[in-house]
């Protein structure tokens, strides 16, 4: 076989010899059976913010989005003897759609097919999603490989393209970007980023990433060009010339990100009967991921002092051993998977393996040590939520010990400081990419809206299944405190939860939560076994007596003839009781086999046709506890019965997004929630064979230990106050001004005087000084440092919307969208001095609420 550069293992045969093994190829139609249709599919998906996804059944037949659904585009063709077809992206229309055959997707890579009357194509998205190494999982990068074939005994000469939309680097296609051509050991590459570079600046959940560098990298030895230009032009120029003349593009920078790409076009030489393959590297490198009280964290990969370069040269070199490692790996999980609960089960875990990923991020602490972080998708944004980690804890349990204490650890560091005061677990760290502290509910100060029952519940499962997973207790012993209190808490509150919220919130408070009910006593179990692998006779003793009370008790209680009740003063309700997985799962011993029997005999009576409802209020379901229902009486026919109305949903929804988990279970819509890593969930299934979940856990080769301490977060000292609560005036016009408005020594004397801040009644969180309606405004203040200026200094600023910031004259942040309260915003600490300083600010209005206000802070170390 002949390759224009490596890929040997990434052979036609090969691919198709795994998708064999796997039982997952498109069906014959001789057998009748439909090949599966994913509501959305995955192309590239390393984190919230590199994620792009196919949202329709041709992948010719959309253009490519954010998980969010905000264009996110890449285009890829083909040209066959001097004819362009096009294989990804809307666009161009000039360009013949190829022929799509199949599309499927596994673990680490989606493949799809293509057919015209002169070749054969496949392109594959790989992602080395490979959860044994994390230096290797944690790599934001996805090669896109395009393998072809000729059809018809002829030799075809064959070009591949492919492009990258600027906007994949910024949070808007409005933002400006800019560009370079970078060259490598062994590779030529592509590089986009904004020109503003506010990292970690915005934290939210309908946001894509607006900092750090877009690369699309080729072999250096590809036979090719790469161009950063207009996409329209770019692609245009391929399918009227072909490869050489995509190179005679070139863009002018800054430009709008929706008005740049970057492109390759390879020529793959004369094709025929032998399948020849190319390939494009996409990579991000985001320079900070996460900020963890106050301290930005880098991305895991960049743990050794790594930078893009030394990611973009392992990459390429690694490349045929890691379609290796990712053909392999595909191939055991999906057997695995099959063998354990069919193939309509394999194929929704497929599904949800990199989307679980994706959804959040690896980042090493101060020790290099692995945390992650996942964000809750399309819900509130909230960042490291225990009640949407817990339902996605399955995955990472059964892959190994590292993954689930990297999740386990920033959670509990936190719980674990003079900060949370409460005697029950927390509900998040903040809002996605900030964990600087709880911010749902009643955040740091109330038990209002907390979910006390809930989260103290889920940490002590998740503790007890990890210990079972090690066969030890020891991590347990580091957070000994914290867990002995909230058992403590379950043991006086749990058997009868109060009027409160669970993780099925949407629902509202509920009291007497038969289900949340289950979750404590089997929490209660869980303290018992960690309490008996630790030494601790006695107190195992008394919390297993006590779980058996109460699960004895519960089952009285909440008998409702033929099923048990959603709420134990309410009749005639039901509800999924998912939270009993865990007893059988961890060997608890607390209910009677009779108890899951019964209830799994009711769920199959009354299910939907796309699926079993979360309880009697609605028709609505959760896709990840639907699943863990399916495996409460660990039957293979139970199981398949609850799975197989779920496959057929996804197989039809009308909603064409990354697979929800919020559902109606008789019209197949979405209910809400998009992109969620809970679909982890899926995964419970492989928790009750001891021996697939030991070999998994097993292969962990990072073998994390020596996490840092929590960093201590800084003291925040004013050196410049905001309105809020103080009477600031502003100079400002609201009509365009001339000249270098933002300049030390414009003259200003001409602007109106007003009260800080500056928008319209009604916008939320916002306390107006002076009324703004317009489009657009200009402020301008002037202020005294005394002293000298701070190592760590930032704007505490409130925008809505998009504002320009300049100190001194100097651009310090350039800032999109909106806020909702005040937010901190590090700018150089060169940007002021000490004596008199200059702030200007220019703030543009599109639509709803509008509020602009300013201040200045310093963070200071702790002593």
């Amino acid at each position: 076989m002949r390759h224009l550069f490596p890929p040997k293992h990434l052979s036609f045969i090969a691919t198709l010899s795994a998708l064999v093994l796997a039982g997952l190829m498109l069906a014959s139609p001789a057998t009748g059976e439909e090949a599966f249709r994913p509501p959305a599919v995955p192309l590239v998906a390393c984190d919230p913010y590199f994620s792009i996804w196919s949202q329709t059944d041709l992948l010719h037949g959309s253009t490519t989005t954010h998980w969010t659904g905000k264009p996110h585009s890449l285009t890829a063709m083909l040209r066959v003897d001097g004819k362009t077809y096009r294989m990804m992206g809307a666009e161009p229309d000039t360009a013949t759609p190829m022929d799509q055959t199949s599309v499927t997707v596994l673990p680490t890579r989606t493949i799809y097919t293509f057919t015209s009357n002169e070749v054969q194509a496949t392109l594959t998205f790989l992602t080395p999603a490979l959860p044994a190494d994390l230096m290797i999982l944690s790599r934001p990068t996805t090669y896109v490989s395009c393998e072809v074939v000729s059809c018809d005994a002829n030799k075809h000469a064959v070009a591949f393209y492919l492009d990258a939309g600027g906007e994949l680097a910024s949070n808007t296609r409005q933002q400006r970007v800019a560009g370079t051509k970078e060259s490598f050991s062994n590779a030529e590459a592509l590089k986009i980023g904004t020109v503003s570079q506010h990292v970690l600046g915005k934290s939210g959940d309908d946001l894509r990433i607006d900092w750090g560098y877009l690369y699309l990298a080729t072999p250096r030895d590809a036979d090719g060009v790469m161009a950063l230009g207009n996409p329209q032009s770019l692609r245009q120029s391929f399918v009227e010339s072909g490869s050489k003349s995509v190179g005679d593009s070139s863009a002018r920078f800054p430009a709008e990100a929706g008005q740049v790409a970057a492109a390759t076009a390879i020529e793959i030489g004369q094709v025929g009967s032998e399948p020849v393959s190319t390939y494009v590297l996409l990579a991000y490198d985001d320079l900070y991921s996460i900020e963890y009280m106050k301290a930005k964290l880098r991305p895991y990969w960049r743990k050794d002092g790594w930078e893009a370069a030394d990611l973009i040269e392992a990459a390429i070199d690694q490349y045929d051993s890691l379609v290796s490692r990712c053909e392999q790996f595909d191939a055991e999980m999906m057997a695995d998977l099959i063998e354990q609960g069919g193939k309509p089960y394999a194929e929704i875990a497929a599904l949800a393996y990199r989307q679980c990923f994706a959804a959040g991020k690896f980042v090493a602490d101060a020790n290099g040590q692995p945390l992650q972080f996942c964000k809750e998708n399309h819900s509130n944004g909230c960042i490291a939520t225990s009640d949407v980690f817990y339902p996605m804890a399955p995955q990472f349990l059964l892959l190994g010990p590292t993954l689930t204490k990297s999740v386990l650890v920033p959670f509990m560091e936190y719980a674990a400081s003079d900060r949370w005061k409460f005697p029950f677990a927390p509900h998040d760290l903040g809002t996605y990419p900030k964990a600087n502290g709880q911010r749902y509910g009643g955040g740091e100060t109330s038990e209002e809206n907390q979910m006390p029952v809930e989260e103290s519940g889920n940490m002590l499962v998740l503790f007890g299944a990890l210990a079972k997973m090690e066969g030890h207790a020891d991590f347990a012993g580091n957070y000994w405190e914290q867990l002995s209190q909230w058992a403590d808490y379950l043991q006086q509150k749990g058997f009868d939860p109060e009027n409160q919220l669970c993780t099925d919130d949407f629902a509202g408070h509920m009291a007497h939560n038969v289900n949340l009910s289950a979750k404590a006593i089997c929490g209660l179990g869980a303290y018992a076994m960690l309490c008996e692998m630790r030494g601790l006779d006695d107190e195992a003793e008394t919390y297993r007596s006590l779980a058996k009370q109460f699960a004895a008790k519960w089952v009285k209680t909440a008998n409702d003839g033929d099923h048990y009740r959603l709420a134990f003063d309410q009749t005639g309700t039901w509800s999924q009781k998912y939270n009993l997985v865990w007893d059988q799962i961890l060997d608890l011993g607390l209910f009677p086999r009779q108890v899951v029997e019964t209830e799994m005999a009711f769920y199959r009576s009354i299910q939907n046709e796309y699926g079993l409802p979360l309880d009697n209020r609605s028709d609505y379901t959760k896709l990840d506890w639907v699943l863990w229902t399916a495996t409460l009486t660990n039957d293979r026919d139970d199981f398949e019965a609850i799975v197989a109305p779920v496959h057929k949903f996804l197989n039809v929804t009308p909603d064409r997004s990354p697979m929800t988990d919020w559902y109606f279970t008789s019209t197949a819509k979405k209910r809400g929630f998009t992109a969620r890593p809970v679909v982890g969930g899926v995964f419970l299934r492989m928790l009750y064979d001891e021996s697939t979940w030991s070999k998994y856990a097993s292969m962990d080769q990072t073998q994390a230990s020596r996490w840092a301490p929590m960093p201590m977060p800084p003291k925040v000292k004013t050196l410049l106050g905001t309105s809020k609560g103080d009477e600031v005036i502003w100079s400002y016009t609201t009509e365009h001004p001339p000249g270098d408005w933002f300049a030390t020594d414009f003259a200003s004397e001409s602007w109106k005087s007003g009260q800080g801040g500056f928008g319209t009644e009604g916008t939320p969180n916002a306390s107006i000084g002076t009324r703004w309606d317009g489009s657009d405004i200009w402020v301008r203040r002037s202020f005294e440092l005394g002293s000298a200026v701070p190592d760590r200094v930032g704007l505490r600023i409130f925008y809505d919307e998009d504002s320009e910031v300049y100190i001194n004259g100097t651009q310090v942040a350039l800032l999109s969208g909106y806020t909702t309260d005040y937010d901190f915003v590090e700018i150089p600490a060169s940007s002021l001095r000490q004596g008199r300083n200059v702030i200007a600010i220019h703030c543009h209005q599109t639509r709803g609420g509008q509020f602009i206000d300013c201040g200045i802070d310093a963070l200071v170390p702790v002593e």
